[in-house]
This record gives structure tokens, C-alpha cells and sequence, in this order.
């Protein structure tokens, strides 16, 4: 077995079917026992962090919320720096705003207004790519504070949402990583 094919294995052995959450008809993906377990924790951090070496990043950005609890143990692991991307109104200081379309709806990221800097390589990490709704918020934002999007990661991509797809033209050729994809 490959070791990408191991790591694979571990993370979905570690993942769990919530039926009918947080609405009835969805399969919620809980991460919470992966997150619990040392080893699969531990090789999670490790593959970010490889990709922090393989894409050249400088920082790593973190979507609100789950995003926060993978980047930043990965940016500590690849001796990057680590940049939370919050829901607005939650940032004090200076930020930069961008807005974006929910299925139903609509809502804004911030990122703080000094946190990029000009030619800064940027990783995104978030746990999950469903829409890509946010992720794509989040490219924005990173392209108007100055600085280049070196790729895209995520834990877990639900391939059956298409945001993949809507996610591209924003990527503007940077890689998007996927561990894991159902």
C-alpha cells in the first residue's frame, strides 16, 4: 500500500457518518474522533505541513472554524506562519471584507488588514470543500492583501457538491490538495 493510500485509510477510519445533521437528508462528516486520536492527528499535521515544503508557502491561512484546528498545528510543524480567516465582526483592528453567496443567502470573511504581506505564498487549509463558497471568499481575499495563492488544502473534499468546480477559476492554476474525496 502507497503511503498516501495508509494516510487515506487512517483519516477515513477516523471519520464518522452523522446521519440527518444538522438537517434531515445530510450526512454530516465528524472529524471530532480523528482530531481525538494522536497518531491520526499527528499524520495529518505532517501532510499539511509537507505541503507547506512542496508549495514554497511562506503562511498558512485557516478558514473559520474547523480550518483553525488543522492550520495551525501545521504551520507550527513547517515553521510557517498561521493566519485566521474569520466571519466578520470578529477581528479587532484593520481588516479586509469580502462577501460571498451561500445557497441560501449570503456572508462576509475578514482577514486582518497587515496579516500578508506583498509576494507572500499562501497555503489555505480548511476541513472540508463542499460548495466552495468560502474557500473562494478566501482567495479573494488573500489576492487583495497583495499576496499569492500557492495552493489550496483540504481534509476532505465532498466531490458530489461540484465546489471543486466553482472553486477553479478563482484557484487562477494553483493547486487544489484533497486528501481525502467521497
Amino acid at each position: 500500500m502507497s503511503a498516501r493510500a495508509a494516510l487515506r485509510e487512517l483519516l477515513l477510519s477516523k471519520i464518522t457518518d452523522v446521519p440527518d445533521y444538522p438537517q434531515p437528508g445530510v450526512v454530516f462528516k465528524d472529524i471530532t474522533p480523528l482530531l481525538a486520536d494522536p497518531a491520526a492527528f499527528g499524520a495529518l499535521t505532517d501532510a499539511f505541513a509537507e505541503l507547506c515544503d512542496r508549495h514554497r508557502v511562506d503562511k498558512i491561512v485557516g478558514l473559520e472554524a474547523r480550518g483553525f484546528i488543522l492550520a495551525a498545528p501545521a504551520a507550527v510543524r513547517a515553521s510557517v506562519g498561521f493566519i485566521p480567516v474569520r466571519k466578520a465582526g470578529k477581528l479587532p483592528g484593520a481588516t479586509l471584507c469580502q462577501a460571498y453567496e451561500l445557497e441560501y443567502g449570503s456572508a462576509e470573511i475578514e482577514i486582518h488588514a497587515d496579516a500578508l504581506a506583498p509576494g507572500d505564498r499562501v497555503l489555505v487549509i480548511d476541513d472540508v470543500l463542499a460548495t466552495g463558497g468560502t474557500a473562494d471568499a478566501s482567495l479573494q481575499l488573500i489576492r487583495r492583501a497583495g499576496a499569492e495563492v500557492a495552493a489550496v488544502a483540504v481534509l476532505l473534499e465532498l466531490g458530489f457538491l461540484a465546489g471543486r468546480q466553482r472553486l477553479e477559476p478563482g484557484l487562477k492554476g494553483a493547486p487544489l490538495e484533497a486528501l481525502i474525496t467521497v
